[in-house]
């Protein structure tokens, strides 16, 4: 009995450490590190949303970017730039959280469930 895991793609797939079932322990230890990654993942883009788009506006505003201001920018499309590049970063660490864990992914089962 393995527990279930939302996949990337949404779907339910199992994980699994290497040898075996992953023991309570460890599994709150990789949620744990999971929700620290997201709390600060998600505090940096709201700094960057609101911060640079609305509250910190009028002194970016006195830069630019190709002639456009940059609190403007970041308002319209840089926190859509930084939400991207946090995804990724995400990916990237939760690839390696799970490898510290010793947890594989069964691409099979996510992608045929």
């Amino acid at each position: 009995m393995s527990h279930q895991r939302a996949g990337r793609n949404g779907a339910i797939g199992r994980k699994r450490s290497r040898g075996g079932l992953v023991d309570p322990t460890q599994r709150r230890a990789y949620w744990r590190r999971n929700l620290r990654l997201m709390a600060v993942l998600l505090t940096i883009w709201a700094l960057v949303s609101f911060g640079a788009g609305i509250i910190f506006v009028d002194a970016l505003n006195n830069f630019s970017i190709f002639s456009v201001p940059l609190g403007f920018w970041f308002a319209q499309q840089g926190s859509i730039v930084v939400f991207v590049l946090l995804i990724a970063v995400y990916v990237w660490r939760m690839d390696r959280l799970d490898k510290e864990f010793g947890i594989t992914e069964y691409e099979q089962e996510v992608h045929h469930s």
